[in-house]
């Protein structure tokens, strides 16, 4: 009986990435700086809109989630913080004695950190694109969450900064190092493939719609955009980067001391 109450099972791993994760004071502060940024500057772009303006041609979720990049960014620390940020604590020493087999940590870590983050997430995107539409309704941008395609770009939008944040959460464990990881995320994740694109080849072109940034913008809109990949293309694009940035820790994670 002594025994069996304190054996380590993935319940108790994940409760105790919860407990980590919902008591930090940096874990409310990000979550409620990508919200608030989503929301301001989706109700900028709809208190802001004109018809005859630049854009006009713009999908309407697009439009209304135009935050997403910057809250997107508080996601990404957030993540970082998650791993890199208890390396800098030493609480990774704790964390890995009470969890002696190692993966099941960093696993939690991220199933945590993917529903808490997934569910913010879509949360602030449809309160946003509400609002949004209270400036919008009597402009050729107006829209419900009953046309075609408008819940699929929400949540699509969630599921797209959720997997950049797995990207940024892997990162950090690999890194182990919160400036380090912070701006690998900013250099090789959002600024290289802007770099890429500027080249005049077409396969590097191609090549670019699937790296993270670019297919998490796929994801978040109603309609086809047009140089972007699939939805489902740009889905498995981040998956398998996400699946990538966690594996790469993983294996250091076996490989390595602490």
């Amino acid at each position: 009986m002594t025994a069996a109450a304190y054996r380590v099972t993935p319940a108790r791993v994940l409760r105790s990435e919860w407990h980590k994760l919902r008591t930090l004071r940096s874990t409310w502060i990000t979550l409620l700086a990508s919200a608030a940024l989503v929301l301001g500057v989706g109700i900028l772009m709809g208190a802001t809109y004109t018809s005859d303006g630049g854009d006009s041609d713009v999908d309407t979720v697009v439009l209304s989630l135009y935050g997403s990049q910057l809250g997107g960014i508080c996601l990404a620390v957030l993540g970082i913080l998650v791993t890199a940020g208890e390396y800098a604590t030493g609480m990774i020493r704790a964390s890995l004695t009470a969890v002696p087999r190692r993966l099941p940590v960093l696993w939690a870590k991220a199933a945590v950190f993917s529903a808490t983050v997934f569910t913010v997430s879509f949360v602030a995107a449809l309160v946003t694109f509400l609002t949004a539409q209270v400036f919008l309704g009597d402009t050729d941008q107006a829209a419900s969450l009953t046309d075609d395609g408008v819940l699929g770009a929400l949540a699509g939008n969630a599921a797209g900064v959720t997997l950049l944040g797995l990207v940024a959460l892997g990162l950090g464990a690999a890194l182990r190092s919160v400036p380090g990881a912070i701006g690998a995320f900013i250099g090789g994740v959002m600024v290289l493939p802007e770099v890429l694109g500027a080249l005049p080849y077409d396969a590097v072109e191609t090549a670019v719609r699937y790296f993270p940034t670019q297919a998490a913008g796929a994801l978040g809109s109603a309609a086809p955009m047009p140089g972007a990949a699939s939805p489902g293309a740009a889905l498995l694009a981040l998956c398998l980067w996400a699946a990538v940035a966690l594996a790469v820790p993983a294996l250091l994670l076996k490989r390595r001391d602490v």
